[in-house]
Protein backbone atom coordinates (compact mmCIF):
# COMPACT_ATOMS: atom_id res chain seq x y z
CA UNK A 1 0.00 0.00 0.00
CA UNK A 2 1.06 3.59 -0.50
CA UNK A 3 -0.19 6.18 1.35
CA UNK A 4 0.83 10.28 0.58
CA UNK A 5 1.32 11.16 4.06
CA UNK A 6 2.26 15.18 2.77
CA UNK A 7 1.64 16.67 -0.40
CA UNK A 8 4.88 18.70 -1.53
CA UNK A 9 4.70 22.32 -2.71
CA UNK A 10 6.50 25.28 -3.87
CA UNK A 11 5.51 28.41 -3.72
CA UNK A 12 7.44 31.74 -5.46
CA UNK A 13 8.07 34.88 -3.44
CA UNK A 14 7.90 38.54 -5.30
CA UNK A 15 11.53 38.95 -3.93
CA UNK A 16 13.40 35.91 -5.62
CA UNK A 17 12.43 33.31 -2.74
CA UNK A 18 10.29 30.51 -2.95
CA UNK A 19 8.79 28.30 0.20
CA UNK A 20 8.72 24.66 -0.43
CA UNK A 21 8.60 21.37 1.37
CA UNK A 22 8.40 17.95 -0.41
CA UNK A 23 6.42 15.27 -1.16
CA UNK A 24 6.47 12.10 1.71
CA UNK A 25 5.46 8.99 0.92
CA UNK A 26 4.83 6.10 3.19
CA UNK A 27 5.30 2.43 1.87
CA UNK A 28 4.33 -0.81 3.48
CA UNK A 29 4.00 -4.36 2.29
CA UNK A 30 5.56 -7.62 3.15
CA UNK A 31 9.21 -7.29 5.31
CA UNK A 32 9.14 -3.56 4.59
CA UNK A 33 8.01 -0.39 6.12
CA UNK A 34 9.55 2.67 3.77
CA UNK A 35 9.62 6.40 3.72
CA UNK A 36 10.33 8.31 0.65
CA UNK A 37 11.75 11.10 1.69
CA UNK A 38 11.34 13.38 4.88
CA UNK A 39 10.26 16.79 4.26
CA UNK A 40 12.37 19.69 6.01
CA UNK A 41 12.92 20.11 9.76
CA UNK A 42 10.73 22.60 10.24
CA UNK A 43 8.17 19.53 9.95
CA UNK A 44 8.94 17.57 12.01
CA UNK A 45 6.04 17.44 14.46
CA UNK A 46 3.99 17.20 11.45
CA UNK A 47 5.74 14.10 10.22
CA UNK A 48 5.62 12.53 13.40
CA UNK A 49 1.76 13.43 13.95
CA UNK A 50 0.74 12.19 10.27
CA UNK A 51 2.67 8.73 11.03
CA UNK A 52 0.81 8.49 14.22
CA UNK A 53 -2.36 8.82 12.27
CA UNK A 54 -1.74 5.99 10.27
CA UNK A 55 -0.69 3.91 13.06
CA UNK A 56 3.49 4.28 12.30
CA UNK A 57 5.73 4.76 14.79
CA UNK A 58 9.36 6.11 13.64
CA UNK A 59 10.45 2.34 15.35
CA UNK A 60 8.04 0.70 12.79
CA UNK A 61 9.64 2.35 9.54
CA UNK A 62 12.05 0.01 8.07
CA UNK A 63 13.94 1.75 5.25
CA UNK A 64 14.15 5.56 4.79
CA UNK A 65 14.83 6.29 1.23
CA UNK A 66 15.16 9.91 -0.07
CA UNK A 67 15.57 10.76 -3.44
CA UNK A 68 18.48 13.18 -2.66
CA UNK A 69 20.13 15.50 0.04
CA UNK A 70 18.71 18.59 -0.20
CA UNK A 71 17.22 19.97 2.94
CA UNK A 72 13.78 20.02 2.38
CA UNK A 73 13.87 15.61 1.30
CA UNK A 74 16.34 14.92 4.34
CA UNK A 75 15.61 16.91 7.05
CA UNK A 76 13.73 14.34 9.56
CA UNK A 77 16.38 11.45 8.96
CA UNK A 78 17.39 11.77 12.62
CA UNK A 79 13.90 10.67 13.68
CA UNK A 80 14.77 7.24 12.48
CA UNK A 81 18.11 5.55 13.60
CA UNK A 82 17.17 2.07 13.04
CA UNK A 83 15.81 2.21 10.03
CA UNK A 84 18.33 1.31 6.66
CA UNK A 85 19.14 4.99 5.39
CA UNK A 86 19.75 5.75 1.73
CA UNK A 87 20.10 9.75 0.81
CA UNK A 88 20.91 9.55 -3.20
CA UNK A 89 23.74 6.95 -3.54
CA UNK A 90 24.58 6.70 -0.22
CA UNK A 91 23.47 3.50 1.75
CA UNK A 92 23.89 3.26 5.50
CA UNK A 93 22.51 1.11 8.83
CA UNK A 94 22.94 1.19 12.19
CA UNK A 95 25.60 3.36 13.90
CA UNK A 96 27.08 4.85 10.65
CA UNK A 97 27.99 0.98 8.58
CA UNK A 98 27.99 2.18 5.37
CA UNK A 99 27.08 -0.32 3.11
CA UNK A 100 27.83 -1.36 -0.65
CA UNK A 101 25.45 -0.50 -3.75
CA UNK A 102 25.06 -0.38 -7.49
CA UNK A 103 23.02 2.96 -7.75
CA UNK A 104 26.43 4.91 -8.70
CA UNK A 105 26.55 2.16 -12.06
CA UNK A 106 23.06 1.97 -12.65
CA UNK A 107 22.05 -1.55 -10.92
CA UNK A 108 19.17 -0.58 -8.58
CA UNK A 109 18.99 -1.00 -4.91
CA UNK A 110 15.95 -3.72 -3.73
CA UNK A 111 14.18 -3.64 -0.11
CA UNK A 112 11.56 -5.80 -1.43
CA UNK A 113 12.65 -7.57 -4.53
CA UNK A 114 9.26 -7.64 -7.27
CA UNK A 115 7.25 -5.00 -5.18
CA UNK A 116 10.03 -1.86 -4.16
CA UNK A 117 13.54 -0.74 -5.64
CA UNK A 118 15.19 2.37 -5.51
CA UNK A 119 16.55 3.34 -9.27
CA UNK A 120 18.97 5.70 -10.57
CA UNK A 121 17.13 9.23 -12.10
CA UNK A 122 20.07 11.46 -12.19
CA UNK A 123 19.65 14.99 -13.17
CA UNK A 124 18.00 17.18 -10.74
CA UNK A 125 21.04 16.44 -8.73
CA UNK A 126 23.62 13.40 -10.08
CA UNK A 127 23.31 10.81 -7.24
CA UNK A 128 19.62 11.51 -7.57
CA UNK A 129 17.12 8.24 -6.64
CA UNK A 130 13.17 7.77 -7.69
CA UNK A 131 11.09 4.91 -5.86
CA UNK A 132 9.34 2.17 -8.00
CA UNK A 133 6.50 0.96 -6.00
CA UNK A 134 4.57 -2.09 -8.34
CA UNK A 135 1.82 -4.13 -7.32
CA UNK A 136 -0.41 -1.28 -5.93
CA UNK A 137 -4.04 -0.82 -6.62
CA UNK A 138 -3.01 1.96 -8.87
CA UNK A 139 -0.52 -0.10 -10.82
CA UNK A 140 3.05 1.00 -11.17
CA UNK A 141 4.02 3.79 -9.07
CA UNK A 142 7.04 5.63 -9.20
CA UNK A 143 8.20 8.13 -6.35
CA UNK A 144 9.97 10.96 -8.27
CA UNK A 145 11.65 13.39 -6.01
CA UNK A 146 12.26 16.09 -8.22
CA UNK A 147 13.27 14.15 -10.69
CA UNK A 148 9.71 15.84 -11.61
CA UNK A 149 8.68 18.74 -10.06
CA UNK A 150 4.70 19.16 -10.24
CA UNK A 151 2.90 17.56 -13.40
CA UNK A 152 3.36 20.12 -16.39
CA UNK A 153 6.36 21.55 -14.60
CA UNK A 154 7.88 22.02 -18.26
CA UNK A 155 8.53 25.37 -17.88
CA UNK A 156 10.48 25.14 -14.60
CA UNK A 157 12.27 21.95 -14.01
CA UNK A 158 15.01 22.97 -16.34
CA UNK A 159 15.88 25.96 -14.13
CA UNK A 160 16.45 23.84 -11.50
CA UNK A 161 18.47 20.74 -12.92
CA UNK A 162 22.41 20.17 -12.66
CA UNK A 163 22.11 18.32 -15.70
CA UNK A 164 19.31 18.38 -18.01
CA UNK A 165 20.24 15.98 -20.58
CA UNK A 166 20.36 13.69 -18.09
CA UNK A 167 17.10 14.20 -16.41
CA UNK A 168 15.03 14.02 -19.14
CA UNK A 169 16.31 10.84 -20.19
CA UNK A 170 15.27 10.00 -16.66
CA UNK A 171 12.20 11.63 -16.89
CA UNK A 172 11.72 9.43 -20.23
CA UNK A 173 12.37 6.32 -18.20
CA UNK A 174 9.84 7.19 -15.50
CA UNK A 175 7.14 8.27 -17.87
CA UNK A 176 7.66 4.54 -19.78
CA UNK A 177 7.80 2.52 -16.33
CA UNK A 178 5.06 4.58 -14.13
CA UNK A 179 1.39 4.67 -13.79
CA UNK A 180 1.58 7.11 -11.41
CA UNK A 181 3.99 9.51 -10.17
CA UNK A 182 4.18 11.02 -7.39
CA UNK A 183 6.25 14.40 -7.95
CA UNK A 184 8.31 16.31 -5.49
CA UNK A 185 6.56 19.32 -5.14
CA UNK A 186 2.96 18.78 -6.18
CA UNK A 187 -0.04 16.39 -6.27
CA UNK A 188 0.25 12.72 -7.52
CA UNK A 189 -0.69 12.66 -11.74
CA UNK A 190 -1.57 9.74 -14.00
CA UNK A 191 0.65 8.57 -16.56
CA UNK A 192 -0.94 8.69 -20.27
CA UNK A 193 0.91 7.26 -23.20
CA UNK A 194 0.43 9.79 -24.98
CA UNK A 195 0.92 12.45 -22.64
CA UNK A 196 -0.03 13.16 -18.76
CA UNK A 197 -3.30 13.62 -17.30
CA UNK A 198 -4.24 14.81 -13.20
CA UNK A 199 -4.96 11.43 -11.62
CA UNK A 200 -7.04 13.16 -8.20
CA UNK A 201 -5.37 11.95 -4.82
CA UNK A 202 -3.77 8.81 -4.37
CA UNK A 203 -4.50 7.73 -0.66
CA UNK A 204 -8.57 8.20 -1.59
CA UNK A 205 -7.88 6.08 -4.96
CA UNK A 206 -6.14 3.37 -2.42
Amino acid sequence: SLTILQEGFSRPGADGTFEADCSITLVRGGPVTALVDTGGPWGRRRLLDDLEAVGVSPRDVTHVLCTHGHSDHVGNLNLFPSAALLVGFDLSCGDGVYLPNGLARGVPYAPHPGFLEVVATPGHVRAHVSVVVRGTELGTVVVAGDLFEREGDEEVWRGLSEDPRRQEESRGWAAGVADVVVPGHGAAFRVLRDGCGGCGDVEEEN
